[in-house]
């Protein structure tokens, strides 16, 4: 990135983004309140929304739903649609700030192809979802209580049992875990109102029968890895590798691939890689910075569905070369629509030439805040790293403010060359310093594996 794209970036919001997230702000207070319960500021709200999607497709079923609810009659069929209008402004801030970061870079971009709707199956477990989530709906955040939160037990114990809407059953689970934990709500200071909206909204669309599928195509070439991106958290952890596939004679493309473990709290930092234990030739590859030759993989958006045994890595490539080389004119993904949310804008970009002051990133006049909450204590990248750096690869997101979440960087530390990436141990810690300390807290993840062993035998 340039400073005149970065210049271009941070220029202001797109129009109406403001507005739009207003309105969504209005809506999730009507939620967080209860729609059995609508008071004339959460009717105007939700009257708010009604008015926004005017002229769409949505108009008509939005304007009855609202009046319907705000009449006191609420419907299950009114919910769902209150949250497909929800979601679809999200997804309209998604693409207005999407549209601008392209722009900025100059990136192409796929165009999404709708796919057959999914089968129609297991219509009876959805249902129990839909059904709770409308429950919660009617009583509003605030009304929620430890007998709401049990209610959910039973569909979202069915739902994880059933392969084909795992997805769901972890969304509501985490859902109900945290409403649980915060029980009861009324008491709570300050509601996390945007990210329970988010999930009721996304919970409510994925328990419709026959949601839209996926269009997927199976791919095959050679995976030049750019970063890694570590989301961990209690009870699971999720690596996510951003990198560019090159196929033969075709354009690199940007591609993610996603691989996860749960876990318990006490396994964390460098820890968690061994999670992984299942994926050695992707682990390999991070740690050892090689290329991975791929083998008919199913690629769903920018979705690299992973198999380690239609893999083999290659040769050893530097991610900061690969950037600089084919970044800028790779094809970035299409967005799925359920998936266009400015939350999760995480485009990989990569900055040089650059000074850090504090949490600024500054190149030709212009700034970027730096996301340093983000570093992962699974590697050896941090913030003194980030300070000292001159080069990175991040990941550019969207929260209010456009920031860059590095993933690696190149830095002077003593006047010596340093490169440091989230990736590099994950086959292992490479500071002696972090072995020492790892041998002395003795490792977790066996442990665990032990005791559970000798449970099972028993």
């Amino acid at each position: 990135m340039l400073g005149v794209q970065l210049g271009e970036l941070v220029g202001g919001t797109p129009p109406g983004v403001d507005e739009a997230l207003g309105i969504v702000a209005g809506f999730d207070e009507a939620l967080a309140h209860g729609f059995g319960r609508l008071g004339e500021e959460q009717a105007a709200a939700l009257t708010a929304l009604a008015g926004a999607l005017a002229g769409s497709p949505l108009d008509g079923p939005v304007a009855e739903a609202v009046e319907k609810v705000a009449a006191g009659s609420v419907a299950e069929t009114h919910l769902v649609t209150l949250a497909g209008a929800r979601t679809a402004l999200f997804g309209a801030v998604h693409d207005a700030l999407a549209g601008r970061l392209d722009a900025a870079l100059g990136r192409s971009r796929s165009a999404w192809e709708d796919a057959a709707p999914g089968a129609a199956e297991a219509a009876n477990l959805l249902g129990g979802c839909r059904s709770w989530l409308a429950e919660v709906a009617v009583a509003g955040w605030r009304g929620v209580d430890h007998d709401l939160v049990s209610a959910s037990d039973q569909a979202i114990e069915a739902v994880l049992a059933e392969p084909r809407l795992r997805g769901l059953g972890v969304l509501l689970d985490g859902l109900a875990a945290e409403l649980r934990a915060s029980c009861p709500v009324a008491t709570m200071e300050r509601l996390p109102a945007r990210r329970w909206g988010d999930l009721w909204a996304r919970g409510m669309l994925l328990s419709q029968p026959g949601a839209p599928g996926h269009a997927a195509e199976t791919v095959s070439g050679r995976l030049l890895v750019l970063g890694v991106d570590v989301h961990e958290h209690a009870t699971a952890v999720q690596v996510q590798v951003h990198a560019l596939l090159e196929s033969a004679g075709g354009q690199a493309r940007m591609v993610r691939i996603s691989v996860g473990s749960a876990k318990v709290d006490t396994i964390v930092g460098p820890a968690v890689w061994r999670l992984l234990g299942d994926h050695p030739v992707l682990l390999g590859a991070l740690a050892e910075k090689r290329t991975l030759d791929v083998q008919d993989l199913p690629l769903i958006g920018g979705d690299l569905m992973w198999d380690d045994g239609r893999a083999k890595a290659g040769d050893t490539a530097d991610p900061f070369a690969a950037a600089r080389v084919q970044l800028g004119e790779a094809l970035a993904p299409a967005v799925p629509p359920l998936d266009r949310h400015p939350v999760r804008i995480a485009e990989p970009v990569l900055l040089e030439g650059y000074a850090v002051d504090g949490t600024d990133l500054e190149l030709d006049g212009h700034t970027l805040e730096i996301d340093l909450e983000r570093l992962p204590a699974s590697g050896p990248l941090t913030s003194e790293l980030v300070a000292a750096s001159s080069a990175c690869i991040g990941l550019v997101r969207w929260d209010g403010r456009w920031t860059m979440q590095p993933l690696a960087v190149q830095a002077a530390v003593r006047k010596k060359p340093v490169e440091a990436h989230n990736g590099d141990w994950a086959l292992g810690p490479t500071d002696p310093k972090v072995v020492k300390a790892e041998a002395r807290a003795g490792d977790a993840v066996a442990v665990l594996r032990e005791r559970a062993g000798r449970l099972l035998r028993k």
